[in-house]
């Protein structure tokens, strides 16, 4: 949930889907209509649909237990490295490198870079494993204890460097905070206008839908232009978050 979407917004949707599906078991007898609306306007919803699909997954093959070792999680719909590496040290205290956008910071910040590099970079993991404890338990505290560190004090844009415990230490502090070398590089994520808005839209109006909707009442309740709307609809279609059944639209049963 916390991929691509603020923790802030993710939360109150993480509680409560806690409390509908506290296990693997619970979601995988969901319905994606049922998934995708509990989503809500989260953001990128096909995670949702993995999401299920991990779950079916782990309820059939793995005895509704989420799997311990790196690549039999590797092996589920959706789970990346990133996300199974937080999952064997935050679930299982196993050893992993967790290269979240914190723990990218601070590491590069230590070796006297103002910022990582717009997306993370094979020497990065490197350098990142050099630091990770070897014991499993200490491993899964350094990954929680660094992450923590950059959310609280060495932040992206007001780190408080002039009372950082280890501020003496730190390579871009002890440079004078040189600037970031990848500032022309770096884009901000548009909204406005953009595919995403339009298919947000589309699944606002579906989610909040007692019944499949006509092409039309679909098209005139998402306040879309014609072109953008079309679009729109193509991608759904192709990514199985909406289907079509004797022309009228409705969320996946």
């Amino acid at each position: 949930m916390s991929q691509q979407t603020p923790v802030a917004r993710v939360i109150p949707a993480w509680h409560e889907w806690l409390q509908r599906w506290p296990t693997p078991n619970d979601l995988a007898s969901a319905s994606p209509a049922e998934v995708l609306r509990a989503w809500d306007r989260m953001g990128y919803p096909r995670r949702a649909l993995r999401l299920l699909e991990c779950a079916q997954i782990i309820r059939d093959e793995w005895a509704g237990e989420v799997p311990r070792e790196r690549a039999d999680l590797l092996s589920l719909p959706g789970i990346g490295p990133y996300t199974a590496d937080a999952i064997l040290a935050f679930a299982y205290q196993r050893r992993s490198v967790v290269l979240d956008t914190n723990i990218r910071r601070v590491l590069a910040r230590w070796h006297g870079a103002a910022l990582p590099p717009p997306s993370p970079r094979k020497f990065e993991l490197a350098r990142a494993d050099a630091f990770v404890p070897a014991d499993d338990e200490h491993a899964a505290e350094w990954n929680a204890a660094i992450m923590e560190f950059g959310a609280l004090v060495c932040t992206a844009k007001s780190p408080t460097c002039d009372t950082c415990p280890v501020n003496k230490m730190c390579g871009w502090f002890q440079a004078g905070h040189p600037e970031d070398e990848f500032a022309q590089t770096r884009t901000t994520q548009k909204w406005e206008g953009t595919n995403r808005q339009a298919r947000g839209a589309i699944m606002g109006v579906l989610r909040s839908a007692p019944e499949a909707l006509l092409v039309r009442e679909l098209h005139a309740q998402s306040k879309l232009g014609e072109h953008r709307f079309d679009r729109a609809m193509v991608s759904l279609l192709e990514d199985g978050l909406i289907t079509e059944e004797s022309g009228r639209i409705s969320l996946p049963h």
